[in-house]
C-alpha cells in the first residue's frame, strides 16, 4: 500500500500575541471565553473529557487528549466526516512579554479538500476573534 493514500494534510496557524501564556490559556480553556471566539461548548481542560462545539451549521464532537497548563492543549475534532486533531502550543517569546501561539489541525484526508480549505480560511478568523477577547480580558 502506498503511503500517498494515507497521507493527511495539516492546517497550521501561528501568531505572536502580546499577552503571557497564562492569559491565552484562559481563552483556550474557559467555556464562556471559548464561546466568544470559537463556538458554544461544554469544554473542561481534563484528559478524556468529551465535549461539543456547537455552531449554526452543526456540532463538532471532541475529546481532550492532552492538557499541559499554559503550554499545550490537544483535542480531537470530529465533524461532517472529518476526524482530526487540534493541538495548541504556547511558547513564551524571547522578550517574555508575549506568546508564540501555534495551532495545528491535522488529519485531513486528500479527499477532504473542502474541509481542509474551510479550516485554512476559518482558523485565522478564530485567531483574530480570540485576540479581541484577550484585548479586553483583565
Amino acid at each position: 500500500m502506498s503511503t500517498a493514500a494515507t497521507e493527511t494534510l495539516s492546517v497550521v496557524v501561528e501568531r505572536e500575541i502580546p499577552y503571557p501564556p497564562e492569559k491565552i490559556w484562559r481563552a483556550l480553556t474557559q467555556p464562556h471565553l471559548i464561546e466568544e471566539w470559537l463556538m458554544k461548548n461544554d469544554f473542561m481542560p481534563a484528559i478524556d473529557h468529551r465535549f461539543q462545539l456547537r455552531a449554526d451549521w452543526g456540532t463538532v464532537e471532541c475529546q481532550v487528549l492532552e492538557v499541559e497548563p499554559n503550554k499545550t492543549l490537544t483535542y480531537t475534532w470530529a465533524a461532517l466526516g472529518l476526524a482530526s486533531v487540534v493541538t495548541w502550543t504556547l511558547s513564551p517569546t524571547g522578550s517574555g512579554a508575549g506568546t508564540q501561539l501555534r495551532m495545528e489541525q491535522s488529519g485531513f484526508r486528500p479527499d477532504q479538500q473542502q474541509a481542509y480549505h474551510g479550516a485554512k480560511a476559518g482558523w485565522p478568523h478564530f485567531f483574530a476573534a480570540m485576540e479581541r477577547v484577550l484585548a479586553r480580558l483583565e
